[in-house]
């Protein structure tokens, strides 16, 4: 059958749409024709194979210097490296036609044309693909650096469809051996293994313990306990040898997983970025190879579950920027979520996972204000848009960290070393504490111990030392466990009659006077006119007198606030409840209020913390507050648990302010030098490492350092990074056009979600009172490294209008890898553990050569 040929017209447009294919008879490709040129062998057009299966994937694409490379200047992609596949070819001639435009060369200053009008950049592509960037351009879900599917037959079929997974593969078994490692080598506590390996003992015991960080790494440590066969009986001391019973192999590698997927999300993460093949590999390998981040996952820590959240917090991230064009998608929703609830994961381990949260938070506000600026988008959808971030990056979050304070409590139903930090009405409900048999109401005669209901607060104690200055009388103090110092006696004033114990009882009531005794050492909780020893502002409050001497200094006015128990019916009355009743000890003479607000007393007070007498009267100021915890009297009867109920939001909110006063408390102690701890203008350099156990010749020794080349090159390519950004500024300033359309906002999102991450994760340790080391770093690094492959991508492997041949951007691509790789081989032992003397050791000298540690 003749075939008829297609009439000119048609078939240059034709010729500009669809690639030519390779015939079966040929080997090699064929040149595209121009649109002046007649089609040659127009059979291979009607040919019934799909187009993508004519020509090998690597012949897709071509070099600058191409007979068949599209043109810079209509924006169409010019091959950022040779896997990168076109989705059409348009001569370049018929492309300008079509759309008007005249050539121009990038770097150039836009001119004017003949009409007077602005010559510059066509405003999208003639196809319309790439004016819409999904990423950053074609291949699978719209990633750089990877070729469309393909179908082709063999291995080659396989690897060109399955690229990205197969080498996702391949650097998740590499992490798995470097992470793995001899991890079990080191049979002994290392570091904070003391610390969170006795708080997973907790949980398999379910014991009520107190820390400063959130609960789910904890859990998990928990977790991984409880799914090894560790029993919780193993106490956790430093630099203890591990009995044969507990598999601390299985917990460490069960934790240590966590850092083995550090290494797949960062090759996923590149991917979403828009790099070329090289950069995606580069930081991949810089994930792979830093021993910081190998370090620390080997061991039963919070790190690698921290880090682990922030690498998927950053990877829903830009996958969601990459959903943006087709919002309210299944996909956009999904990751959407998918960030919300990572972030709520990485907040739950610790609170600098905050960080990540703000980096989300001001891409969010940047995202919703530039959607306001556009008038061509409904109310209705920037409201839904509003909402969607509403639910999914606040209120899931807050779900999710909530949640795991529920479990928490939930989990730890016993009596532990924690409990003096929660209220007394939670501690009524733990089992091992006999609160809820207090009796319920409290009578003249009972003995209680008193709880401050502020946050962090303990109980009124007293012991026999006195005060080196003001009155030089008792000492009274907030102290948070439970001890006989703790026990007062509600005493009628002076005057009044005494208690008869046979006689009628006599409960105490709102408004009453008392006095109350130390029962230990007989002396009056007592304030006088004598500023505090450290508080200045207020008044002193001390031990005075005994059973017989004493003034009226000693009187103090109940005022109840509240009472979770009390019903209309019992509020006539006014009686004041063991655990649910809140009150004030307000002083009869002086009128000041009975204050412990965590203010810390010197060492002659033991680091106590100091109770004072409050000038003003604040009825809000909870560091007031004081209810009865513990209560005995033998004419009263016992209560029950049925009578005390405690509110999971008020729980909630007390731990966490709890939580922040300890926090806040951990400042580095002027008296004591701690040679772990490095300042943050340390980290960026390695100017500090961290010893993390004994340094005897005996045994394995391990130091936290970083891979130098990494941190060294992350740290200046910030600096570069600001450099190259602020240089492009001003050229547009200029006129000068380096940038096609939609490149300039694609370098600029990318700069910002990493510089963004390393600020909000850097920057406040500059201002933080608290102790400091280098592991606090190793987030942030995270976002250096991204950094740092923006820098590379741009310079060497991704730019667009580089010239340079193929093989040169490969070559630059092995000598940073080489270098990677043999910085991480040299330093690897200081991670994997170094047996013998540490100073014989190659990576240990050359450390010494910088001074990181002496």
């Amino acid at each position: 059958m003749q075939r008829h040929p297609l009439p000119s017209a048609a078939s240059a447009s034709l010729q500009a749409a669809v690639p030519l294919s390779l015939s079966h008879r040929r080997t090699t490709p064929r040149p595209i024709p121009s649109a002046d040129a007649p089609a040659e062998d127009e059979e291979d057009i009607h040919d019934p194979r799909p187009w993508e299966s004519l020509k090998h994937p690597r012949t897709y694409g071509s070099a600058p210097n191409s007979s068949h490379s599209t043109h810079p200047s209509l924006g169409l992609s010019s091959d950022r490296d040779t896997g990168h596949l076109p989705m059409f070819h348009t001569d370049e001639n018929e492309a300008r036609r079509r759309v008007g435009a005249q050539p121009q060369v990038y770097g150039e200053k836009e001119g004017l044309n003949g009409a007077g009008e602005k010559q510059g950049l066509m405003d999208e592509d003639v196809s319309g693909k790439w004016g819409k960037p999904h990423g950053a351009g074609p291949g699978v879900g719209g990633r750089r650096g990877l070729p469309p599917r393909q179908r082709l037959s063999g291995w080659q079929g396989i690897y060109a469809e399955y690229e990205e997974w197969i080498w996702a593969a391949v650097y998740t078994i590499l992490s798995m051996i470097t992470r793995f490692w001899r991890i079990g080598a080191a049979n002994y506590v290392v570091w904070d293994e003391a610390h969170f390996g006795k708080f997973g003992s907790h949980y398999i015991n379910r014991d009520f313990y107190f820390d400063v960080h959130p609960p789910l790494g904890k859990m998990l440590v928990g977790l991984a306990g409880l799914l090894s066969g560790y029993n919780g009986g193993f106490e956790f001391k430093s630099g203890v040898e591990y009995p044969a019973d507990l598999p601390h192999t299985t917990m460490r590698v069960m934790l240590a997983s966590f850092g083995v997927a550090l290494v797949p999300i960062a090759w996923f993460t590149a991917g979403e970025m828009g790099w070329s093949r090289f950069t995606r590999h580069w930081v991949t390998i810089c994930v792979l190879c830093d021993i910081g981040w190998l370090c620390i996952s080997r061991f039963i820590l919070l790190d690698s579950m921290l880090l682990f959240f922030t690498f998927t917090t950053t990877l829903g991230l830009v996958k969601f920027h990459n959903q943006r064009h087709e919002a309210f998608g299944d996909d956009w929703w999904m990751w959407l979520i998918f960030t919300g609830w990572s972030i709520g994961c990485v907040c739950s381990v610790k609170w600098v996972g905050m960080f990540a949260m703000a980096m989300v938070g001001v891409y969010t506000v940047e995202d919703l204000w530039e959607k306001f600026g556009d008038l061509k988008m409904p109310l209705r959808t920037y409201i839904k848009h509003w909402m969607a971030r509403i639910s999914a990056l606040i209120i899931l979050p807050f779900l999710v960290y909530a949640a795991c304070f529920k479990i928490h409590f939930l989990i730890l139903n016993r009596s532990g070393p924690g409990d003096a930090q929660m209220s007394s009405l939670f501690q009524a409900h733990l089992r091992g504490i006999d609160f809820a048999e207090s009796p319920l109401e409290i009578a003249y005669g009972s003995k209680v111990t008193l709880k401050n209901y502020g946050y962090g607060g303990g109980l009124l104690h007293s012991h026999v030392q006195t005060m080196p200055v003001g009155s030089q009388q008792q000492q009274i103090t907030c102290y948070h466990y439970k001890d006989d110092n703790n026990h007062w006696r509600i005493t009628p004033t002076w005057g009044a009659d005494p208690v008869d114990p046979d006689g009628p009882v006599k409960f105490l009531l709102d408004g009453d006077t008392i006095r109350l005794v130390h029962t230990s050492t007989g002396r009056n909780l007592h304030s006088h006119v004598i500023a505090a020893p450290v508080t200045k502002e207020h008044w002193e409050v001390s031990g005075y007198g005994n059973e017989t001497i004493g003034d009226e200094g000693d009187h103090w006015v109940v005022e109840v606030v509240d009472d979770t128990h009390r019903s209309r019916s019992d509020a006539k009355d006014g009686r004041v409840h063991s655990l649910t009743t809140r009150m004030r000890f307000r002083h009869k003479l002086l009128n000041c209020y009975l204050r412990a607000a965590n203010s810390v007393l010197p060492q002659w007070g033991f680091k106590q913390v100091e109770v004072t007498c409050d000038k003003e009267n604040n009825p809000k100021d909870i560091h007031t507050y004081w209810n009865v915890e513990s209560h005995w009297n033998e004419r009263l009867p016992a209560g029950s648990a049925k009578l005390y109920k405690s509110p999971f939001w008020r729980d909630f909110l007390h731990l966490n302010v709890a939580m922040w006063t300890s926090n806040n408390a951990l400042v580095p102690d002027p008296d004591k030098d701690d040679i772990l701890a490095s300042l943050p203008t340390d980290w960026p350099f390695l100017n500090l490492g961290l010893r993390m156990c004994g340094w005897g010749d005996n045994q394995i020794k391990f130091y936290l350092l970083g891979t130098p080349i990494i941190w060294w090159f992350s740290s200046i390519a910030l600096v570069l990074g600001m450099g190259m950004t602020g240089w492009y500024i001003l050229r547009m300033q200029r006129g000068y056009k380096d940038w096609k359309v939609g490149e300039w906002e694609d370098w600029t999102h990318v700069g910002k979600v990493a510089f963004a991450g390393w600020a909000f994760h850097y920057l406040p340790f500059l201002i933080m009172g608290r102790v400091t080391y280098l592991h606090h770093y190793l987030p942030t690094l995270w976002f250096a490294v991204l950094i740092a492959g923006h820098v590379l991508d741009h310079l060497f492997f991704g730019n667009p209008r580089d010239n340079r041949p193929q093989s040169r951007r490969l070559a630059w691509f092995v000598v940073w890898t080489l270098a990677v790789v043999v910085n991480f081989w040299w330093f690897k032992d200081l991670a994997l553990g170094v047996h013998g003397n540490i100073n014989d050791h190659k990576g240990w000298k050359w450390r010494s050569s910088w001074n990181i540690y002496n």
